[in-house]
């Protein structure tokens, strides 16, 4: 992908992440000046962009090689007041579908097979996955269920059943808590409006790869996050491992501690503390 998603970093965390006690903690939300801080408005996944006659409207990526097929869909989805967009690989898939609260994905691509990248979505991803493809028979829909897919619909289908299906799986889905300014985690104090972090009454200078990779991490505490999530998210498809590894060792020097960043062997890392 590409860095970060700025909405995020301009938003921040859950006001309940930021909440603890200790005399480290006032000294850091006092640095990160905290007082007051608001909640970003704006849509997370699962929420949507709005409704319309009582129903939620999303963001939607549809994943379709075959261009005539995807701008019907894409053009019938919009008029049901969907934002939509479409991409016709594996590869461009991957790039786009962290901005979007569903994916509709057909399982013929030309770079990837379609269970594949369901695969490789959930694998670092909840974001909600139906299938859309001529591929019908029992062992189809199987295998598409088991490589990560929420729902399954054959075509040609009607699409009054496909926006009911739709509506299914995001009742389903788990929404996400809307994002406060600032995090606070002892004497850590991360600020995504100024882009600055703070360990008790000193300012850690921060690269912007630092920074998006540790907002990253500390946005999930207790969370282990796979390698290849974080360089998904950070990086984008411009990167190595040894750029992962040579920021996280930077970051540890930085924060004054290796216990602030986590290595959890063969899977990723995890936010510490001191």
């Amino acid at each position: 992908m590409h860095s970060y998603p700025t909405g995020l970093l301009e938003a921040a965390l859950p006001a309940s992440l930021g909440e603890s006690t200790g005399a480290a903690d006032v000294t850091a939300e006092a640095r990160c000046g905290r007082q007051g801080a608001g909640h970003a408005a704006g849509p997370t996944a699962g929420e949507g962009v709005g409704h319309a006659a009582g129903r939620s409207l999303w963001r939607v990526l549809v994943v379709e090689s075959n261009a005539g097929a995807a701008e019907s869909l894409v053009h019938s989805l919009r008029r049901h007041g969907h934002s939509t967009s479409s991409v016709d690989t594996g590869g461009q898939a991957f790039e786009a579908y962290m901005h979007a609260d569903l994916v509709l994905i057909d399982l013929e691509l030309p770079d990837l097979d379609g269970l594949e990248v369901c695969r490789q979505m959930r694998a670092v991803s909840a974001v909600p996955i139906i299938v859309v493809t001529a591929r019908a028979t029992e062992l189809d829909r199987v295998l598409g269920l088991q490589a990560g897919a929420d729902d399954y619909l054959a075509k040609p289908y009607g699409l009054r059943e496909l926006l009911a299906r739709m509506d299914a799986v995001m009742r389903r889905a788990k929404p996400q808590q809307p994002p406060a300014s600032t995090l606070t985690r002892g004497p850590l104090c991360i600020d995504a409006r100024t882009r600055e972090v703070w360990v008790d009454d000193r300012l850690v200078d921060t690269t912007r790869k630092e920074f998006d990779l540790l907002y990253l991490l500390a946005s999930r505490p207790g969370e282990v996050i796979a390698r290849q999530q974080v360089v998904q998210e950070v990086w984008g498809n411009s990167w190595s491992r040894r750029t992962l590894d040579t920021h996280v060792s930077s970051l540890r020097g930085k924060l004054g501690s290796s216990d602030w960043i986590i290595t959890v062997r063969g899977v990723g890392f995890r936010l510490g503390g001191r």
